[in-house]
């Protein structure tokens, strides 16, 4: 879809109800979906906060995602969004959002507009509550990716992502579990899988109730 087509269906986008666990699930491995009907009360999870950002390029509209360097950690080189973890002097959790999308990839906060937060998600393995938030940029983006954080950045065009020939079946092994059958989505060739798909699934959802043509 090109971008400018794209912007007259924000405000639509803006009121959109999010479906929560019902796009989640669809993405979640079955060993995790028990766990998307639990609070964090008392688990003294730490906080994050992500940005899903579309913008143009070459005048039809994209998704950035990013692929994370490889290091001691449960999420080392997997595919995500652009985010982090809440700081205290962050007034709230789209400035957080705001700041790290910054110092990951290079975007301006004041370049980028949230346009709603979507549904925040506890992630067992690393005890972390993330809140996304969806966002845009006008402009075309040179992006600068921290290289100490991230290995690649990933353009994804809304017409790839909104394609459901990429949504595939993967056998992995997990932090909690080997050898598992999980849904994902392929994207340039990488495997992407728990909560970025889960995001990926609401974000893909909100898109297709309220978008009336895809190109």
């Amino acid at each position: 879809m090109d971008f400018q087509s794209f912007l007259e269906f924000v405000p639509c986008l803006a009121e959109a109800k999010l479906p929560a666990m019902a796009s989640h699930v669809k993405m979640a491995p079955m060993e995790r979906i028990e766990s998307l009907n639990s609070t964090v009360e008392n688990k003294n999870a730490k906080k994050a906060a992500v940005m899903m950002l579309l913008y143009p390029k070459n005048g039809i509209t994209h998704l950035v995602l990013i692929v994370r360097n490889s290091y001691e950690g449960v999420h080392s080189g997997q595919i995500a969004f652009p985010g982090g973890k809440y700081e205290k002097e962050d007034l709230n959790f789209s400035t957080t959002a705001l700041r790290e999308t910054h110092e990951e990839i290079g975007v301006l906060p004041e370049k980028m507009k949230i346009i709603k937060p979507f549904t925040p998600m506890y992630i067992p393995p690393s005890n972390f509550m993330v809140y996304p938030f969806f966002g845009i940029c006008s402009e075309e983006i040179c992006f600068v990716p921290d290289a100490s954080e991230v290995a690649r950045i990933i353009e994804l065009p809304l017409s790839v992502f909104l394609n459901d020939e990429i949504i595939i079946n993967a056998r992995l092994s997990t932090s909690y579990a080997n050898d598992i059958n999980v849904p994902a989505f392929e994207i340039e060739g990488q495997v992407v899988w728990g909560a970025t798909a889960m995001m990926l699934s609401e974000l893909k959802d909100v898109l297709n109730s309220t978008l009336e043509y895809r190109i």
